[in-house]
């Protein structure tokens, strides 16, 4: 489904990041306090920043892609995309 990416892109984009959390929008989102997956309130150093399509699996760093996620929710997804987790979720009640 999503084509790996070269080491050179997965560089670029986390530098993309980096200069994203910078960003006005990125501090408004952490200010709001709420992770993107549980809707769970945290405090801005509670929250990182979360690629819904992972770099690895060919996303970017981009506002369209980025969340607040906190820590545990961030460690849960992993390398899966939204779609993914639901399924995931939906083999298990069956």
């Amino acid at each position: 489904m999503f084509e790996d990416p070269t080491e050179e892109i997965v560089r670029k984009e986390r530098e993309k990041g980096r200069k994203l959390k910078k960003t006005q929008w990125w501090q408004n989102k952490l200010n709001i306090g709420l992770c993107h997956y549980c809707g769970d309130r945290f405090s801005r150093d509670q929250l990182t920043m979360d690629h819904v399509v992972p770099i690895s699996r060919g996303g970017k760093s981009t506002k369209g892609n980025v969340v607040p996620a906190c820590k545990d929710c961030n460690n849960q997804k992993k390398i899966d995309i939204p779609v993914e987790k639901i399924l995931k979720k939906d083999q298990k009640l069956e």
